[in-house]
């Protein structure tokens, strides 16, 4: 790993531009409003691939179906797939339900607060393991997105190839203890309103393909008809999307193989557990 040589000047130069701008260009959104950790953890996965503006509304809803621990590790699929309807990736919806059960059983209910506990859970990696407890403990670790590597590479002039663990070890020098998190909200902000990708050309490390007509765009079809359906008959799916330019049954292959949908005899396809 290339080091990263932070001179004490740069860094309080850094946190005084951040906060500069958040004093006068805050964003409300309602996990703000919140420390709960399970909260906190529902808004992350969410916000994963998701602008934030589009998560407010299905954040609130969710919150109100699913408003604890329990109530989402007990719930059917179908209903969590159904909230979850509008957000992309299916698979996110689900992961959130299994880590949900997963934390009925291994801690009591509640939402660990330590990364190494978070990151053993399903569909949280080395970014939301670390922003979950940033945001709803104030814990100090930094944690690095698309948007605050895009920050750290832009300020200090680095090479767009700096590596994962230069651009993490850049931004544990820069948190300021104690304000985890105003200080990651305030990143957050800047990152989404000023220095914007768009501005910078700095690319993220993987860019979503184009949704129409993709695989992952007949996986949502698929989902949310059989959301909405009690079964539905091979042969009308056949049909319907007899047009799709991927192998269909493949794709219900992988679904059924995710624990999203099974087959109730021969020929009907369903929720799993539905």
């Amino acid at each position: 790993m290339t080091s990263i040589v932070l001179h004490q000047e740069e860094i309080e130069g850094f946190r005084e531009k951040i906060f500069d701008f958040w004093h006068h260009n805050r964003r409300s959104f309602p996990w703000r409003e919140t420390t709960d950790r399970y909260a906190v953890m529902v808004s992350e996965i969410m916000l994963q691939q998701t602008q934030a503006e589009r998560v407010v509304d299905k954040f609130r809803v969710w919150m109100d179906r699913f408003p604890d621990t329990d109530a989402l590790a007990t719930a059917s699929l179908r209903d969590v797939l159904l909230f979850w309807s509008g957000l992309g990736y299916n698979s996110r919806g689900q992961r959130l339900q299994i880590s949900a059960q997963l934390i009925m059983e291994r801690f009591g209910g509640v939402v660990p607060a330590l990364p190494e506990q978070l990151i053993t859970l399903p569909g949280i990696g080395e970014y939301t393991c670390r922003s979950i407890p940033a945001f709803a403990d104030n814990f100090d670790v930094a944690a690095v997105d698309t948007n605050i590597r895009r920050i750290i590479i832009h300020e200090f002039a680095l090479p767009q190839d700096t590596s994962k663990a230069a651009i993490q070890a850049a931004a544990e020098q820069l948190l300021p203890q104690g304000q985890s998190r105003e200080w990651h909200n305030a990143l957050m902000d800047y990152g989404s309103l000023a220095l914007t990708s768009r501005r910078t050309g700095i690319r993220p490390l993987t860019r979503q393909s184009k949704f129409q007509g993709s695989k992952r765009w007949y996986r949502g079809r698929l989902i949310k008809e059989l959301v909405q359906s009690d079964v539905l008959f091979l042969e009308e799916i056949e049909e319907k999307y007899s047009s799709c330019p991927w192998d269909l049954h493949a794709i219900i292959d992988d679904l059924k193989r995710e624990g999203l949908v099974e087959e109730e005899g021969e020929r009907l396809l369903k929720i799993r557990g539905k």
